[in-house]
């Protein structure tokens, strides 16, 4: 099992920033993809960024490319997203998933974390 602590959400004015942690415990290969998904009520929930544990590449989605980075530990127990240049639409809960196939689909990760809320206000 691969629990999954998220921490670091709040509430940020548009333009402001924020970072986003998340703790893996039980790394194992049916875990090596990291992510980051977020959902608002009433609507699916999205991919971000991912970072495949592995190699270290990255996949971000269109919407946050050139604002949010995905990076993780060296020991593989931690990965951040840092967000800057928010905006209102990035309001969502964001939560930390794993899974053993790196993409932005919800459907293909096995883990999710109970999530943190970020607000952006404008």
């Amino acid at each position: 099992q691969a629990p999954l602590l998220e921490s670091g959400g709040g509430s940020v004015e548009a333009g402001g920033s924020l970072r986003l942690s998340c703790a893996v415990s039980g790394y194992t290969l049916t875990t090596s993809c990291l992510g980051w998904f977020r959902q608002t009520p009433g609507n699916d929930r999205e991919g971000v960024a991912i970072i495949f544990t592995v190699s270290g590449s990255t996949t971000y989605a269109d919407s946050v490319k050139g604002r949010f980075t995905i990076s993780q530990d060296n020991e593989k127990t931690k990965i951040d997203l840092a967000m800057h240049s928010l905006m209102p639409e990035d309001t969502a809960m964001y939560y930390c998933a794993a899974g053993p196939l790196c993409r932005l689909t919800p459907d293909t990760y096995k883990y999710f974390g109970q999530g943190t809320q970020v607000t952006v206000s404008s």
